[in-house]
């Protein structure tokens, strides 16, 4: 594909088209509750999705395990009102063993070299645990983020995806089709909270800047005010 622009949520799409009815098994890896809310609602009708929540970036340890007792509280109510089951399949947190690598780039810029090499890890271990349980597709929750960039994670998903051919690796770019504010709706739903910060300690301290900005105590807020109104795009 080259370093030219492709419209990967079209390549979805096409890739949903060809199943033809057929429902096969999905790893979806996933960073947190909220990202997952607009994936599993395109996901869920074509595929029997199990979801890796595999994130040692995530800093502090406190924060991780915040965003993995949110991600089985949403699998619950999803369960309870959608009539759906999804699996989900946990790895430990081992994050000084994760950041050995991540280190390298001190200097690096968000969304830089070292965020790109933290998809790849991330993206593997998904690719990893799909072919050593017998999924046939593996996909992400990170191509949600408008602060990430879809044309590179996919990219990468690509690159990876060389050293697993038993495993099929289905693009996305589940911000587009208004993915943002489809999951938005969900998430006001369920009450979930909106992170102020991807989760890596490089990108604390601008959490910290922005909770005290809005004169929060902790690194995340519910999605609404108590009148009901979006506190942040």
């Amino acid at each position: 594909m080259g370093n030219r622009y492709v419209d990967f949520d079209r390549l979805f799409l096409e890739e949903i088209e060809c199943l033809d009815g057929r429902k096969p098994r999905l790893l979806l890896h996933a960073c947190c509750g909220p990202c997952s809310c607009h994936p599993l609602e395109e996901l869920l009708p074509h595929f029997e999705v199990t979801i890796l929540y595999s994130n040692s970036n995530i800093y502090p340890r406190v924060e991780f395990e915040r965003r993995e007792k949110e991600l089985m509280t949403l699998l619950a109510d999803l369960r309870r009102d959608w009539g759906c089951h999804v699996g989900l399949m946990l790895d430990d947190y081992d994050y000084e063993g994760y950041m050995a690598e991540l280190r390298g780039y001190p200097q690096a810029k968000e969304g830089g070299a070292r965020c790109q090499a933290c998809y790849e890890k991330r993206l593997r271990r998904a690719f990893e645990v799909a072919s050593e349980n017998g999924f046939e597709y593996v996909t992400t929750t990170l191509t949600l983020s408008r602060f990430k960039p879809s044309q590179i994670i996919n990219r990468i998903a690509d690159k990876v995806a060389l050293d697993f051919p038993d495993v099929k690796y289905l693009h996305s770019d589940f911000k587009k089709r208004g993915g943002i504010d489809k999951g938005k709706l969900i998430q006001r739903k369920y009450g979930l909270y909106q992170q102020l910060y991807c989760g890596c300690e490089f990108s604390y301290a601008g959490g910290l800047e922005r909770a005290a900005k809005q004169g929060l105590k902790e690194l995340y807020h519910p999605l609404d005010d108590p009148e009901g109104h979006p506190k942040n795009d």
